[in-house]
């Protein structure tokens, strides 16, 4: 039997982002450097673009001028936001401020090794070998892999046919290199790198035994057990905790990165917030000149050229307009970025007014997406991508704009995480350090402060704010 043919018809809703929305979504995103780098790289690339004689940094004119009644009226009412949770990415779980701090260029860890290889008396192939052991270094100072891999490494890369003895060897030569405790497999091997290394005394010896003999003991702290087991005396045990304290558990992160490296970059504020009484001035810090369309690209009379053929002449014509557009988009773009992020700040100033008149992180009050995208007028996404990686100065320092985003613990209350944050390390801080307090206990404490909220939530924020459980606060 033959099969019917049917025609059906299907209604399909399919929403496409325009190339002007792909463009200004990936600015967005930026930071100042990174537009700062567009932009140059654009006018390079672009002859229809070029900087206004006369250029000054673009700045959104600045709207903000309610007074201090004003200003409260943009206070958080809860019944007129639904509770509903941030994205892990939509908040911050760090509320410490940034100084900016610019790096200057210096000795690496590999370049420090490298230079004490060179000085001492191994021979030619065993300085190679030393090279590409240092060269499997993390920057903690830590091997990332075995001799024998290391071994076949050599032999198959570099064709050094060299024993995994010979390795080992060569391997022990960089061990004994400065920072004490490079080259180790792992903390417990570096702590006995660094503590061989220090004059010989009783405590030192008892702590090299804690950490030989009974390290998984010491790392959970279980010091009732290492006095039962290793006879010391409390005094004793102490005297070998505190030499154990002043190693670094990174031996490596102590040198200078080279200003090259993305991870140590200094921070560039985007924003710089100032007061005067109740008077609030924001400011856009990156520098984006004023842009313009170059003169001879402006204008749609025909291109005059000499001894051209017409189809010479048309695609002369399509390269005009072509580039106009592309200047005329790429300018809108740069504006309508500035003009974002100008509007997503001032409505975050509104609503963290109390903060920026302070400097005080416990004035931060509960904000979400939804309180800033209600001012602006934007869409969650907008004002994620807006404020993601932006920072703002302050008379104090320097903010990650996500640290303002902080959801209520409950619906009707209106604390702020950041309160909550700063009276739990308050008690952690004031507490026995010989009797560390439970998440129970630490709850107790928060209700007599008026915090009323349950020990998961405790536990919750004392992980958020790095704070390990009570076992392994305690402190012989």
């Amino acid at each position: 039997m033959e099969e019917a043919l049917r025609l059906t018809t299907q209604q399909k809703l399919q929403q496409r982002l325009t190339p002007l929305q792909v463009q200004f979504v990936r600015m967005l995103e930026m930071t100042g450097p990174e537009l700062e780098d567009e932009v140059r790289r654009a006018v390079d690339d672009n002859p229809a673009l070029e900087i206004a004689d006369d250029a000054s940094p673009i700045q959104p004119e600045n709207d903000f001028n309610e007074s201090a009644e004003e200003m409260q009226m943009a206070d958080y009412r809860g019944d007129d936001i639904p509770s509903y949770r941030l994205e892990a990415n939509n908040h911050s779980s760090d509320d410490r401020y940034y100084e900016p701090v610019a790096t200057d260029d210096g000795e690496t860890l590999i370049e420090s090794l490298n230079s004490q290889i060179a000085q001492t008396q191994l021979s030619p192939l065993d300085r190679e070998v030393a090279e590409y052991i240092i060269g499997n270094l993390d920057d903690n100072g830590y091997m990332t892999r075995s001799i024998r891999a290391i071994t076949d490494d050599l032999a198959f890369q570099r064709g050094l046919d060299v024993t995994a003895d010979r390795v080992k060897t060569v391997w022990n030569a960089v061990r004994s290199l400065e920072p004490a405790g490079v080259g180790a497999i792992d903390l417990r091997d570096s702590l006995l790198l660094q503590l061989r290394r220090r004059n010989q005394s009783p405590a030192r010896d008892r702590a090299i035994e804690i950490v030989a003999d009974y390290f998984d003991l010491f790392s959970k702290k279980h010091f009732d057990r290492i006095i039962s087991l290793t006879g010391m005396t409390e005094t004793q045990l102490r005297e070998a905790m505190a030499v154990i304290r002043q190693l670094n558990p990174k031996p490596g992160s102590g040198l200078q990165p080279s200003v090259s490296d993305d991870r140590t970059r200094h921070i560039n504020p985007d924003f710089s917030v100032e007061t005067d009484g109740d008077n609030i001035t924001l400011t856009l810090l990156n520098a984006i000149p004023e842009l313009q369309i170059e003169e001879s690209f402006a204008s749609d009379e025909p291109i005059t050229i000499p001894d051209a053929s017409p189809r010479q002449k048309r695609e002369a014509l399509m390269f005009v307009r072509q580039k106009r557009d592309e200047a005329a988009n790429f300018i809108k773009v740069v504006k309508m970025r500035q003009e974002t992020l100008y509007r997503v700040m001032l409505a975050i100033i509104k609503l963290q007014r109390r903060f920026f008149l302070t400097d005080d992180p416990t004035e931060i009050r509960p904000m979400i997406l939804k309180d800033v995208a209600a001012l602006t007028g934007y869409d969650l996404s907008v004002i994620s991508r807006a404020t993601a990686g932006k920072y703002v100065m302050t008379q104090r320092g320097v903010y990650p704009l996500k640290m303002f985003f902080n959801e209520r613990p409950k619906d009707d209350d209106d604390t702020s995480s950041m309160q909550i944050l700063a009276a739990l390390r308050k008690i952690i801080e004031n507490e026995d350090k010989r009797h560390p307090m439970s998440d129970e206990a630490i709850t107790a404490a928060l209700r007599d402060e008026g915090y009323d909220i349950a020990r998961r939530t405790v536990a919750k924020y004392r992980e958020k704010a790095g704070v390990p459980v009570a076992r392994l606060r305690k402190e012989i």
